[in-house]
Parts: C-alpha cells; sequence; structure tokens
C-alpha cells in the first residue's frame, strides 16, 4: 500500500443535512451550512430525504435543516411527512422559511419543526438554532427547573369562574399601554384584602412585549409550547405555563423567541382567553399596537377596551384611523375606552383647553386622564415592580389604583344584582 493512500483521510461523517426543493436557491445557508460544520453535511432533494431518512444511515444525523420558499406551500403535506418522519428518528428538524404565509408557517410548527428562522438568515441565527437544539431536551430540564420555586404559580385551576376581559391598547408607541396593564392588574390583585380576586396579566405582544421585564420574570419556553398547539390545551397545562408575582398576581408572559404575530389565529385566542376566564376573576391583556387577525376577537370577548394615548398629533391621527377601521368591519367600537397619559396638571387651563378640542374633534370622549408620573414610572419598569410597590404616592398610581376600584365596584354590583 503506498504512504499516499495510507494517508488519506477518512470522510467527515455526515451529522446534517439540508433538504430543499433545490439548495442553490439559498446560497446564505449553504455559506453558513459551511462555517458550522465544515463537510459533516449533505443536501438532499424532498424525494430523496424520504429514502434517506429510511435508511439506517439517518441514525447519524443530528438535525436536518428543511428550506422553502412560497413556492413549496403546495406540497405542505409532503413536507409534514418529512418533519414527521425525523422526529420519531429523533433527529431535530430546523425550519428555514422565506416569504411562507403565517398559516403555512403555523401548520409545519405544529407538525413538530423544533425551531424557525426567517431568510435571508440573520446573521449568527442558524448558529444560535444549532446551540438550542443541542441544549437537553425540554422534559429533563423544564418547567420544574428554570424558574424558581417562589415564581411557579401554586394555585389550581378550578373552571368555574367567568372572568372580566379587559385588553390594554396602545394607539401609538410610548403612550404608556404596558405600564397600564401591569399596574391595572396588580391593583385588581390587591384591590381587597380579605378576598382578593384572582387576576391574570396575559402579554400577547409576541414580539417585543415587556410585562416581565415590568415584573422581574424570566421568559419560558412552556408559553411557546402553549401557544403553538392549543388544541391540546387544558385548565392544568394553562396555569402550568403561568408565573406568579409575589404569590397574588398570575402572568402568561411574551414568549422567549421574537414570533409572527399571526402564528396564533382567532381559534387560538379564544380557547386561551375563555380558558383564562373559566380561572381568574380578572383576565388583562397587554395588546399589541398592531391590528392582527385575532384583535377581532379580542374585541368581541373584551368587557371593556382601553386604548392608551397622548395628547399630540400622532395620537390623534392614529385614533382616527382606529375608529374608521372598527366602523369599517362593523365591530364594537363603543367598548374602547380612551386613556389620555401624561394629562396636563388640574391647573393647567391651556393644557385642559387642549385634551377638550381633541376629544371633540375625533368625537370621542377621553374617560380617563393618567397624570405625569415622571422619572418613578420609568424606574420602577426598570427595578421590576409595580408603582404601589415603589411610589405608592406617585399621583399615576393613584389614578390607576381608582380605575382598579372603580373596575371591581362595577363588577361586584354585576354579579350581585344590587
Amino acid at each position: 500500500m503506498s504512504s499516499s493512500a495510507m494517508l488519506q483521510p477518512e470522510p467527515a461523517p455526515i451529522v446534517a443535512c439540508t433538504i430543499s426543493r433545490d439548495v442553490q436557491n439559498f446560497d446564505l445557508l449553504i455559506d453558513d451550512m459551511e462555517t458550522e460544520l465544515g463537510e459533516s453535511w449533505g443536501d438532499l432533494s424532498f424525494e430523496d430525504a424520504v429514502a434517506f431518512l429510511d435508511q439506517p444511515e439517518a441514525n447519524q444525523l443530528e438535525f436536518v435543516a428543511i428550506a422553502i420558499d412560497d413556492h413549496d406551500e403546495e406540497r405542505l403535506t409532503d413536507i409534514g411527512s418529512l418533519i414527521g418522519m425525523a422526529n420519531e428518528r429523533g433527529i431535530k428538524v430546523i425550519l428555514i422559511a422565506e416569504e411562507v404565509s403565517p398559516i403555512a408557517l403555523h401548520q409545519l410548527l405544529r407538525m413538530g419543526a423544533g425551531d424557525f428562522i426567517p431568510y435571508p438568515l440573520p446573521e449568527g441565527e442558524l448558529h444560535a438554532a444549532i446551540e438550542r437544539l443541542r441544549r437537553p431536551a425540554p422534559e429533563a430540564t423544564a418547567d420544574h427547573s428554570d424558574v424558581p420555586d417562589e415564581l411557579r404559580t401554586t394555585i389550581k385551576a378550578t373552571g368555574d369562574r367567568n372572568g372580566v376581559v379587559l385588553p390594554v391598547h396602545g394607539l401609538a408607541g410610548g403612550t404608556g399601554a404596558t405600564t397600564l396593564a401591569v399596574n391595572l392588574a396588580w391593583e385588581l390583585a390587591n384591590v381587597e384584602k380579605d378576598t382578593p380576586p384572582r387576576v391574570c396579566l396575559i402579554d400577547l405582544d409576541l414580539q417585543f412585549g415587556t410585562t416581565s421585564t415590568y415584573l422581574d420574570l424570566p421568559r419560558r419556553d412552556s408559553v411557546y409550547e402553549l401557544l403553538s398547539d392549543t388544541a391540546s390545551m387544558d385548565n392544568d397545562s394553562f396555569m402550568q405555563a403561568l408565573l406568579t408575582f409575589e404569590d397574588k398576581l398570575h402572568v402568561l408572559t411574551a414568549p422567549a423567541e421574537v414570533l409572527p404575530l399571526d402564528l396564533i389565529g382567532p381559534e387560538d385566542i379564544t380557547r386561551l382567553l375563555e380558558t383564562a376566564r373559566s380561572n381568574f376573576d380578572y383576565v388583562v391583556i397587554d395588546m399589541p399596537s398592531t391590528l392582527v387577525a385575532w384583535t377581532e376577537t379580542v374585541l368581541h370577548l373584551a368587557h371593556v377596551y382601553f386604548a392608551t394615548m397622548e395628547l399630540d398629533m400622532r395620537s390623534a391621527q392614529n385614533t382616527l384611523r382606529m375608529i374608521r377601521a372598527l366602523k369599517s368591519e362593523e365591530l364594537p367600537y363603543e367598548k374602547l375606552r380612551y386613556v389620555l397619559n401624561r394629562a396636563p396638571k388640574f391647573t393647567d387651563l391651556t393644557g385642559k383647553g387642549r385634551v377638550k378640542r381633541m376629544a371633540e374633534s375625533l368625537d370621542i370622549t377621553i374617560e380617563l386622564q393618567l397624570p405625569d408620573g415622571g422619572k418613578p414610572v420609568t424606574q420602577s419598569g426598570d427595578h421590576g415592580l409595580p408603582l404601589q410597590e415603589t411610589a405608592a404616592k406617585n399621583p399615576m398610581r393613584k389614578e390607576i389604583q381608582k380605575l382598579a376600584q372603580s373596575v371591581h365596584a362595577v363588577n361586584q354590583v354585576a354579579e350581585t344584582g344590587r
């Protein structure tokens, strides 16, 4: 045997494969796979992948990256079958999608894709996805150890409530929607000392929701698992996805990863909110500022729909556009209750006049005016505590406390009929 043959290195074992209609359509994926795995990966067409996954050699694969675009949506069933075959063999699946509809993406994720990356690939995102897949399985680490004991919800599901749904929607950025949602939920949870109501705060801003930041709570993978398969959700699984703040307020945070707002649909939202209502007296929702397909669902289920705004042109224009959109679809726009944040002080007659003219020009009633809470409001959010805990005498906190007391009083009258 020649010395050159003896020195010939063995081919690197294949630990991953791309699966696509034509991998040349995903040149950035090729570059990233070579960067991450060198020569330890291969490429398969959809047809070849079916045959390969039936071979014993497939058991050596760590993961497959299935790359699709809008032209592949007509073969979702076949792609779903490939995902199922990979899962049966313990092979992780990363879904790479370019211009694929949210509905199709949702279906494939529910079929068992372990992770999703949009194409063109963001820098470093394939590396991060591979690292996530290499972590211990969720069952091994999961919700029994990813949060401290004091943050786990200990109350049991009852299923016998008929909770009041209170969404909060910011009509412009920075109008205090999350601040109002978090502090209103906390005030409701403390509205009675002897028999406090059960309150649930749900963050439906799936992309950049910050209720977890405002309450210093971790984001959990179980939230994504719950939202991606609401058909399998029951009272117990819903309660297990919640975190508790000071053992009084129960919170469904936004998911750990940025997700498409259309990942969930109206049916998912209906199941989620009906489950929450059946277990809590009040369900406060922090809504995304964007209107999506399920905004209508939340509006129909809401008892009162708070819309936060400020005394400026952007808020006025957005309010007008919101009203027109709801009226054009014949939706119950009369449920909206307008909340003016950073309202003029009582002695500011000029500011009061501007508020009146703004309300008249929009043909609305501004029922709640929150004074400017100043730096303590920002500091409260940074410290992960409600205003009641950090600045109890803050004028903004006092108005939110009055609102909570009013909401609770009206609800009590409705329940007792007196």
